[in-house]
């Protein structure tokens, strides 16, 4: 019994000293033969960082270059693109005037409170019964209302006196021609009304325009240009008002509108400077007219007025002025003859052009105007048109005064 005992013993003993060296030879063969310790140090490369979309991962090695070795792409060459095609500015479209022939005649009812107050009014009182000192008192108040004048209403009324108590009966055909006879023979139908052009050299007609602010001198020089335009003349047109804000660019418009070439200069320019080079421009164009618009000036200012000798002493080194029109305010009155007194000792005017003769009742200014002066008024305005200046016709005119 005991020696069975001692064989099983045996027999573990044996077991457990055979896998202890079975598993002991297994470890030595894996282990790694040992290495030397290296003594150069690990360098760790910086943690790469993840793209975009990359999830959260171990940072992996990525190949790196330096800046020399990197190239940048070649430029790439623009693409080709159509040439942007500028809107070109139409010229504007040059219009033909009406003819002045017979204009005034056209517009002889923009004289209609004028013919009511002056024209129809004096008919009136002369076709009384009897004709006592009070109608005549009441005759000269008509005149002296619409602006004829002192001198020239005394001078009417005592032709009238004289020659109704010659005609005896007095019919309304009697008497409308009696009145005419008299207007137009003050009004002096025998002056030359026509505006001089032409130039006794062989340079273009120098015509300069002056006045004082607000009578619509700039207009009148744009309206003037389209009269001569529509009697076949060429026209440059300087714009020597370079004080007024935008008068060269109202001027230039006008003449645009009849093909007109306009010469200006830079605001607050020399004007007598910009009317040697209108005339020097007319003369290189051969053209016919040479239209100057001077700055308006109050006649009160000497050395405004001074300075308008001067344009008139310039432009003459081409030659002589032609015609120098003063325009005037109907409206104004006895006001505009004070303008026009002072104008005439600076300058020696020629002609007369009366503007808004169509908004006043006052149609006896043509007559006190021409008496002050000694020189024809030449043109009327009689609306705000283009076409609204006439030249002025005395015949014409009465029998728009007093009707037919």
């Amino acid at each position: 019994m005991e020696l069975i005992l001692a064989v099983v013993i045996a027999l573990v003993v044996a077991v457990a000293v055979t896998s202890g060296l079975v598993i002991s030879g297994r470890k030595k063969k894996q282990l790694p033969p040992a290495e030397p310790p290296s003594t150069t140090p690990t360098i760790t490369a910086p943690p790469a960082e993840p793209h975009v979309g990359d999830e959260a991962e171990t940072p992996r090695e990525e190949p790196r270059r330096t800046v020399e070795e990197v190239t940048l792409p070649a430029p790439e060459a623009p693409e080709a693109t159509a040439p942007v095609e500028e809107p070109v500015a139409e010229a504007p479209e040059i219009e033909v005037p009406e003819p002045t022939a017979g204009r005034l005649v056209r517009l002889r009812a923009r004289l209609a409170r004028s013919q009511n107050s002056l024209g129809k009014g004096l008919l009136t009182l002369l076709s009384r019964e009897h004709l006592d000192e009070d109608t005549w008192e009441e005759i000269e108040e008509t005149l002296l209302t619409a602006d004829v004048g002192v001198a020239p209403t005394q001078e009417l009324v005592e032709r009238l006196r004289d020659r109704v108590k010659v005609l005896g009966t007095r019919t309304p055909e009697e008497l409308r021609g009696l009145l005419r006879e008299e207007l137009v023979a003050l009004l002096g139908a025998d002056l030359d009304r026509a505006v001089k052009t032409e130039s006794p050299e062989d340079v273009p007609g120098v015509v300069m325009v002056v006045g004082v602010n607000g009578t619509g001198k700039t207009t009148t020089t744009g309206k003037l240009a389209r009269v001569l335009v529509a009697d076949g003349k060429s026209v440059v047109l300087g714009a020597a008002d370079t004080f007024r804000a935008a008068a060269a660019d109202q001027l230039q418009t006008w003449g645009e509108r009849v093909g007109a070439r306009t010469v200006r200069g830079p605001e607050g320019g020399d004007p007598a400077s910009i009317a040697y080079d209108a005339v020097k421009e007319g003369i290189a164009e051969k053209a016919d007219v040479v239209l100057i618009d001077t700055a308006g000036r109050l006649h009160t200012k000497t050395g405004l007025m001074d300075e308008l000798g001067k344009v008139k002493r310039v432009v003459e080194k081409h030659g002589p002025l032609d015609e120098i029109l003063l325009v005037l305010d109907a409206t104004t009155g006895q006001n505009g003859l004070i303008q026009a007194r002072v104008f005439a000792e600076v300058v020696d005017i020629t002609g007369i052009v009366l503007t808004k003769l169509d908004g006043t009742a006052k149609g006896g200014i043509v007559i006190a105007v021409q008496r002050e002066l000694g020189v024809p008024v030449k043109l009327i305005g009689l609306g705000e048109g283009p076409d609204d200046l006439a030249p002025f016709e005395p015949g014409a005119f009465v029998d728009a005064l007093i009707g037919d």
